[in-house]
């Protein structure tokens, strides 16, 4: 039987690559991957905390605004105190929701990645115009209200049409965070030239974790720690690649803030040993290496 393909990448398995170094010799590499998300009021696509009712559903709702209006400045606060930079995935209708936690962050000097116009909505289900209309939409309003162009792109729950690598690419991206195949960078074929793709997790990930297996905040900090240590180890045979994504209406909670607080403090404490970077540096730098290093 033969299955449908993507033709984006060839397999390449993780053993027997080119082995090449971060920034300083290092051999992994670790970046913050925040989510900064904004919601239609009774309608749409929506995270849910407890089973919805009929719309409006206020209780989803409000729980999701806690985190842009409480939970990211806690978050910001602890990024501060452990001087970590972040990676800052922002739905376009932030910039005109709560701009000053965007300004915050900007502030920092953390990179914007665009991440659509709202978490509302998915653009796998739009045409292709419609979809083309949707990222530039985002993108301009971000280059427009912050005066920088997003370098990488995560797609509303990560959901993909069969033309979003080639819109990504012909619209000015050079990176996106929609694959999560891979421990490295590696190159996607699109119809008008190539696309890095840089992993972006779906196990350490507050999401899957919290929402979907229901996982303590204990056990999704257990699992960050245990992840890094791991990866540290494995990182000894060739540079790799751990993103840490985050939403502040989940791990913004003070209970679940307490926790995070112990993981990040424990990758902190390695900090000589590890590149804490941002996914546009890591794109940056592979574009850099020679053309036989990244698959």
């Amino acid at each position: 039987m033969k299955l449908s393909q993507h033709h984006r990448y060839d397999y390449h398995p993780i053993s027997g690559r080119t082995a090449y170094d971060w920034p300083g010799g290092k051999r992994l590499a670790v970046y913050l991957g925040l989510n900064l998300e904004h919601f239609a009021f009774g309608e749409g696509l929506g995270a849910e905390l407890a089973p919805g009712g009929p719309p409006p559903d206020v209780l989803n709702y409000a729980w999701r605004d806690y985190g842009n209006r409480v939970g990211a400045w806690r978050m910001l606060d602890l990024f501060d105190q452990l001087k970590l930079p972040a990676s800052v995935l922002i739905n376009s209708a932030m910039l005109d929701y709560a701009p000053s936690l965007v300004d915050a962050f900007v502030g920092r000097g953390d990179e914007i990645v665009g991440h659509g116009r709202s978490n509302s909505e998915r653009q796998n289900t739009l045409s292709e115009a419609d979809e083309r209309r949707l990222i530039m939409e985002a993108t301009d309003l971000i280059v427009t209200r912050l005066g920088v162009r997003p370098k990488g792109w995560l797609s509303p729950w990560i959901a993909e049409s069969h033309h979003t690598p080639d819109l990504l690419q012909e619209t000015g991206y050079t990176y996106t965070l929609n694959w999560c195949a891979d421990d490295q960078p590696i190159w996607m074929r699109t119809r008008a030239g190539r696309l890095l793709a840089v992993p972006y997790p779906q196990e350490v990930n507050d999401i899957p974790s919290i929402v979907a297996r229901k996982d303590s905040a204990a056990q999704f900090a257990d699992m960050i720690i245990d992840n890094f240590d791991e990866m540290l180890t494995q990182a000894e045979q060739g540079p790799l690649v751990m993103g840490i994504a985050l939403h502040p209406y989940l791990v913004g909670q003070p209970y679940r803030l307490r926790h995070l607080r112990r993981a990040l403090s424990h990758i902190a404490g390695r900090r000589g040993d590890i590149w804490f970077t941002t996914s546009g540096a890591i794109a940056e730098h592979c574009r850099a290496l020679p053309p036989a290093c990244v698959p």
